[in-house]
């Protein structure tokens, strides 16, 4: 009987990875000659590929320069703080003549889209704000080679993505800093989730400046939770109901640091006269409340650019120098803070 021709198996990306020792992601920048890969490292990647005897992964074609939409994916409501990031990612890649897919809402947080993205045609690359996926999925999608950059990672990814945010860390120290000089010591926190890098990163900012006044942070006047107004309300009533209640308010974001102005003033305490608040990102509504809040401005609309930025770079085979780019914050000091009671 003839037989028909055979037909080599095709190696896989986490084939040559086990082989060789190497991570994904390396064996992926090789194969799709990226830069920040050394030449031995080529060379062993293709002689473990012929010692497996098959043929490579199918390498994702670079996109023309100029072409191509950029999938931007920010699978959260497009109020205050995500519509200026958003708002900014659009406008800048207007600029560079690249059309943009945009999938956003909460819905879209249950969508798995990332796999999809090196086979959609017509998309050259993508921006990811705040990204739901765990980091296997992202190490995943610049495993297939396709370009793409994070914004304000919600968990720690690999130092070879590249991501933008605020520094979260240097923020929160200047933020409570600033409550230790007005002589509070004694400072609650209504911080964001647990499992997010940037509640992590404020928390340690906090800690590190009560520690600077020589302060032991105590665990049961941080409630984490979702930032939103009516969180910051239920976790404020909560402390404030202590009775040794602490003098100031550290908030996650400005919508909680609202409903905590609100809890206080349904407990009859005046701010910053009996209690001081502070919030984080100053979003229009920081100068909406009365009294107006001191909060820590991030740079959001920056952030959108910088991203751009950085996509472009990537998608022209640039070589960069930092992939992880943390953009400063700026403390806004206004009304709802005072010296302690």
């Amino acid at each position: 009987m003839k037989q028909g021709p055979v037909t080599s198996r095709r190696v896989t990306v986490r084939d040559l990875a086990a082989h060789t020792g190497m991570s994904i992601a390396t064996v992926s920048r090789a194969l799709n000659d990226q830069a920040h890969v050394a030449p031995e490292t080529r060379e062993l990647i293709q002689r473990a590929l012929a010692e497996l005897g098959g043929t490579g992964p199918r390498r994702r074609s670079a996109p023309a320069r100029g072409t191509g939409a950029i999938y931007l994916r920010c699978p959260y409501l497009l109020t205050d703080y995500f519509g200026l990031i958003v708002s900014s990612i659009a406008e800048t890649l207007d600029l560079h003549g690249r059309p943009v897919v945009l999938n956003a809402g909460e819905a879209a947080q249950h969508a798995p889209v990332l796999d999809s993205l090196p086979t959609r045609a017509g998309i050259a690359g993508a921006i990811i704000v705040l990204p739901p996926e765990p980091g296997a999925d992202l190490i995943a999608l610049q495993s297939a080679g396709f370009p793409f950059v994070i914004v304000d990672p919600r968990e720690e990814v690999p130092r070879d993505l590249a991501a933008v945010s605020a520094s979260h860390f240097a923020g929160a120290r200047s933020l409570t800093g600033h409550l230790v000089e007005l002589g509070h010591r004694r400072i609650g926190l209504i911080a964001g989730p647990d499992n997010w890098l940037a509640s992590n990163a404020r928390r340690a900012g906090h800690n590190s400046a009560l520690a600077d006044a020589g302060v032991l942070p105590d665990p049961s006047l941080a409630l984490p939770g979702e930032p939103t107004v009516h969180f910051g309300r239920s976790a404020a009533r909560r402390l404030l109901a202590r009775p040794d209640r602490p003098t100031a308010l550290v908030c996650f974001n400005d919508k909680a640091a609202s409903g905590a102005l609100a809890a206080a003033a349904e407990l009859g305490l005046r701010v910053p006269d009996d209690l001081s608040v502070a919030g984080f990102d100053d979003i229009d509504l920081a100068e909406a409340t009365s009294p107006q809040l001191t909060t820590v401005r991030q740079p959001l609309q920056e952030m959108g650019r910088i991203a751009v930025s950085l996509l472009i770079r990537l998608l022209e085979r640039h070589r960069l120098d930092a992939l992880h780019v943390e953009l400063a914050t700026e403390l806004i000091v206004r009304g709802s803070t005072g010296h302690a009671p």
